[in-house]
């Protein structure tokens, strides 16, 4: 890889899916890791390994990587910084190449959740059990959540990160998990950490008071400047607990387009937001919250001008008025709606029914066997996200029929 570079963590499917009253099907999650790569993002927070309702869906992910339809992105999973709990989750998850092991470090946290059963050095020394763990039981990389790292006291959470990296973690995750930091202390304590430390910092920025995505870059902006590489986590959307997480598209147009990133910093050579209308527009349509008319780039009012001073400058010249192009995000297009006769599929549908449907959407099948066996996994589709089953969707289902299967199996 290389050297002082911002990578893409996204965790809509692990941060994302705690948001409260709101969640995802396994279809769905499996979909966004999809449109994740594609995107070009370095690595999606998939889910959890010791969560028994994730288990078929993990597994099922993971064949999806070795089989290449996944081409670049790296799944992983988290996890406890404890040691039963790593052991069990690769025991549920045996091909898990990649791990954060999360545990809280503030005072605050220690005290107020712990309740006095653990000490400061009983929390060092579960973290480093937990790495040794992973590592034996085949990580290939391992982060390394310190939760609240906003407030801990710099020197322990010094003292922490260097405890881990000697026992083999790979990066530190430094968690703003109450959105407590600015972007001037974040950039501050993040380059402190980095300079003592010597391996990479991971930022990890909650939204409470609004400044998920600034304390993001100015974090990432203190790992680089120390010599290391940086690591921002996103959710698409924003979504996430509470005010929820920085936003991914945001993210990534504040490294590349902002005065102080662009050309400046390296960003992952992989990005290619050229995708991102699409992928926002599908999580949107997942969690069943709509985009704000007003945010970045994929919003209804993203290139949207009225007043007159506004369209006539846009008009003589974008750059007037928009600081990229809509086409760089994947706008552009027209969507054409069905105004007449609509055929649909759902969890009721017949074969003749699917197949109107799947013949606008350009699958062919072998025979009316595999078209059955086909609309039979759509139909669980349906009954599994209880949505409307998208083109997306359809298509991965009917290239990948056994992994779908698996996926959308979740047993009690």
């Amino acid at each position: 890889m290389a050297k002082n570079t911002i990578y893409i963590i996204d965790v809509t499917n692990r941060d994302g899916v705690q948001t409260s009253r709101l969640g995802l099907a396994k279809l769905e999650k499996t979909m966004l890791n999809l449109h994740l790569d594609e995107i070009g993002v370095f690595q999606s927070e998939f889910g959890f390994p010791t969560t028994r309702h994730e288990t078929n869906y993990l597994n099922a992910n993971l064949d999806l990587v070795e089989i290449g339809a996944m081409k670049y992105i790296q799944l992983g999973g988290w996890l406890r910084a404890i040691k039963k709990d790593v052991e069990e989750g690769f025991q549920r998850v045996p091909k898990l190449k990649h791990v954060n092991l999360s545990i809280s470090t503030s005072r605050q946290m220690t005290e107020g959740k712990f309740r006095g059963k653990y000490s400061w050095a009983d929390i060092i020394t579960m973290m480093c059990e937990s790495v040794v763990a992973a590592r034996e039981h085949g990580a290939e990389s391992i982060g390394i959540n310190a939760e609240d790292a906003s407030r801990t006291e710099l020197k322990r959470l010094i003292e922490f990160a260097k405890a881990a990296k000697e026992h083999g973690a790979d990066r530190i995750r430094y968690c703003d998990t109450l959105g407590y930091d600015d972007p001037l202390t974040i950039y501050e304590r993040v380059k402190a950490l980095a300079e003592a430390i010597g391996i990479p910092i991971e930022l990890h920025c909650h939204n409470d008071l609004g400044m998920a995505v600034a304390c993001s870059i100015a974090g990432a902006k203190g790992a680089i400047d120390a010599g290391t590489d940086a690591y921002i986590t996103t959710t698409v959307n924003g979504m996430g607990e509470r005010a929820g997480n920085a936003d991914l598209v945001s993210t990534i147009l504040a490294v590349k387009k902002s005065s102080g990133f662009k050309n400046k910093y390296q960003l992952d050579e992989h990005i290619d937001l050229s995708h991102a209308w699409k992928l926002c527009k599908y999580a949107s349509l997942s969690f069943r919250v709509p985009i704000p008319v007003n945010q970045p780039a994929v919003s209804d009012n993203a290139f949207a001008h009225e007043s007159g001073i506004h369209a006539d400058g846009a008009l003589k010249d974008s750059r007037t008025y928009e600081l990229y192009d809509y086409t760089e995000v994947g706008r552009g297009h027209i969507d054409l709606v069905e105004t007449g006769r609509l055929i649909t599929t759902g969890e009721y549908s017949g074969i003749k029914g699917f197949k109107n449907v799947a013949g606008k959407r350009e699958l062919k099948f072998q025979d009316d066997d595999e078209a059955q066996e086909i609309l039979e996994l759509v139909r669980y589709a349906n009954v599994h996200t209880q949505k409307p089953v998208t083109e997306d969707e359809m298509k991965f289902i009917a290239q990948y029929p056994a992994y779908a299967r698996r996926i959308m199996s979740v047993q009690p």
